[in-house]
């Protein structure tokens, strides 16, 4: 994983903060492949309906650039209870719980 500990620790802090105990942040993409260099940072949350809308995006996104440097950072949101899509299913097999 391609993440420093600091890093890691900011994510699960800005995740907890804006979208409480029980979402669940995954990463997955390029990140996780330590033989890969450079990427962005592709996040997969599974959270409660109701909070996978822009303004809890951007307040993650604020909270998170106040502890580490602002960089290109994706998000994708899994509403708990819904149908998985295909990128869903990627980030649970692929992705790493932080």
């Amino acid at each position: 994983m391609r993440l420093t500990p600091h890093e890691v620790a900011a994510i699960k802090a800005a995740a907890r903060e804006t979208f409480g105990e029980t979402a669940v942040v995954r990463l997955f993409g390029s990140r996780v492949d330590d033989s890969l260099r450079g990427g962005d940072i592709d996040l997969h949350f599974e959270v409660d309906d109701g909070q996978q809308d822009y303004r809890h995006a951007a307040d993650f996104k604020w909270k998170l650039f106040h502890q580490i440097e602002e960089r290109k950072v994706d998000l994708v949101f899994h509403v708990r209870g819904r149908p998985m899509r295909s990128i869903d299913t990627a980030a649970f097999q692929q992705g790493i719980p932080l």
